[in-house]
């Protein structure tokens, strides 16, 4: 598999690109990888790079978007952070990716048993973490299940993933509320905001659609 051109991308859809990475999760789950050369993708984008999509995601280091999507040097452009939220950086980084180098897609990946989300789900604190921990509250405040103050912890893991969900959801939203770029161009059909959730423990990808 060659890296991306700039014909090839200019040949990408968002729906496109969209199929890519289920493609490429399917491989993943199922130890097919696909046949590239890196070494030659390497040289391939020397002079160059023409990523097809933009994917944030937590910096937990079981879920590298390169890997679980199969895809090679050149193909996306990988945004991490713990929590998968968004500030102004980031979101100047994806209006780059997006506006400037050309993606089709943008995609906040969240995951199952997020430790970034279990840590604002228990109020943690501690040095820079606990303004981190901060921009995830929302969704830890936003899911309204279990009532009972003694469930809504780290230890009760079907919260943890439905506040992880929330905060996927709530990073779109913020994502179209704090860049006026990225949202025109997802108004005019250039790009698609999704989101989706990596489980941990089977390797797949769910999207939200």
């Amino acid at each position: 598999m060659k890296a991306h051109t700039k014909e090839t991308q200019a040949t990408m859809t968002p729906q496109k690109a969209l199929q890519f990475l289920k493609e490429g999760n399917q491989r993943f789950q199922n130890n097919l990888k696909a046949n590239r050369n890196l070494l030659e993708q390497v040289n391939d984008t020397s002079d160059g790079q023409f990523p097809f999509a933009t994917i944030l995601s937590c910096i937990d280091s079981r879920v590298s978007a390169e890997l679980v999507f199969d895809q090679g040097l050149g193909d996306i452009f990988s945004v991490r952070i713990a929590g998968n939220f968004v500030n102004e950086d980031i979101l100047g980084s994806m209006e780059f990716a997006c506006k400037l180098a050309g993606t089709k897609l943008l995609v906040v990946l969240g995951h199952t048993s997020c430790g970034a989300v279990k840590g604002a789900c228990d109020d943690a604190k501690m040095g820079n973490l606990t303004g981190m921990l901060a921009k995830i509250k929302p969704a830890v405040e936003s899911v309204s299940e279990p009532k009972d103050e003694n469930q809504r912890n780290s230890n009760n893991l079907e919260f943890v993933d439905a506040v992880a969900e929330k905060n996927v959801a709530l990073t779109i939203e913020n994502i179209r509320k704090m860049s006026p770029i990225l949202k025109e161009l997802e108004d005019n059909n250039e790009i698609d905001i999704v989101g989706a959730m990596y489980d941990i423990n089977t390797g797949a990808v769910d999207f939200f659609e």
